[in-house]
């Protein structure tokens, strides 16, 4: 395990010194956003594709999506009353409290998340990822999450709900790794199969994706300021500490075991999505805010993962 993260953090910081050093001239942003749009576009849906033209659907494509709803709902709902209580001691703002909330009920369950539960449990666990994240964690975040980052970032007035509601639906519909795991669930339930060449074409492409989601998310990490590090802290410590062990007691109380129990769990114990830095953007919530709870998760998760894992393993 220490190994495997020792190599991810070599390609992160990677990305951290192409950042600083832009050879060429690039810069890191606009790498990142072509890197992010060709594994979202190509190397992702090809991955989709190959992992579930061949996974039989089972009782786990139901039970992990349970146990990922349960855990990010209650994470919202948990963060929310935290610091429902906090702010009438301490002055926080909405769009402070909006990242807050955001960055610990979703985790880096794809980009951090695929590469960790590959190397632990290996490529027939890839699965788990996705029933984790595509078919739960991305459309809860753009269903719920998105208006609940409106809310805080004072944007319900300007824009409807039905409004809203109806843009989340189409992003959530739109995602090229969705129309994957559909297509590779029709191949893999029709019982067709895939030619030689398409098959090795889609092992090459979604090879990719762990590598560049990783070097990606190097090129992402900033240094920002920051003047609220206890609020940051108690949010960093639900996502670290607190969603691992929702994770797991969900998890075993729908009845998963093994490979997916362990998935799970690790998956819940991811540091704060990327993707936490666009929701602030686009919401008007505190961009510097996500972007220290993205960096410093991060890097407590070097230390925490480790020790989660070694949890599950006892």
């Amino acid at each position: 395990m220490y190994a495997t993260l020792l190599s991810f953090t070599l390609i992160v910081l990677t990305g951290v010194a192409f950042r600083r050093l832009k050879p060429g001239g690039l810069d890191a942003d606009t790498v990142r956003n072509a890197i992010n749009a060709t594994v979202l576009n190509i190397f992702l849906p090809a991955l989709c594709i190959k992992i579930f033209s061949e996974t039989r659907i089972d009782i786990e494509a139901v039970l992990v999506p349970m146990t990922a709803a349960l855990t990010i709902c209650t994470l919202m709902a948990l963060t929310h009353f935290v610091f429902k209580v906090i702010v009438r001691f301490k002055n926080i703002s909405m769009p402070e409290v909006g990242a807050l909330i955001i960055c610990a009920s979703f985790g880096n369950t794809t980009y951090l998340g695929l590469p960790v539960i590959t190397e632990l449990y290996g490529q027939s666990a890839q699965k788990y990822v996705l029933y984790f994240d595509l078919m739960t964690a991305t459309p809860i975040l753009w269903l719920i999450g998105a208006q609940v980052a409106a809310r805080y970032g004072g944007l319900t007035e300007k824009i409807s709900k039905k409004q809203m509601l109806y843009s989340s639906v189409k992003t959530v519909l739109m995602l090229p790794p969705i129309h994957g795991v559909i297509l590779g669930g029709i191949i893999q339930s029709a019982g067709i199969p895939l030619p030689e060449p398409v098959f090795k074409a889609l092992s090459l492409l979604g090879s990719l994706v762990v590598p560049l989601m990783i070097f990606s998310i190097g090129l992402a990490i900033t240094v920002p300021k920051i003047s609220h590090v206890y609020c940051a802290a108690i949010s960093g410590g639900i996502k670290l500490i607190v969603s691992p062990l929702l994770a797991y007691f969900a998890a075993k109380k729908l009845g998963l075991d093994g490979v997916a129990l362990n998935a799970c769990t690790v998956e819940g114990a991811m540091p704060s999505m990327v993707l936490s830095l666009l929701i602030a953007a686009r919401f008007n919530l505190d961009v510097t805010l996500a972007a220290f709870m993205i960096v410093s998760t991060t890097a407590c998760s070097l230390f925490t993962l480790p020790v989660i894992v070694k949890l599950l393993s006892l």
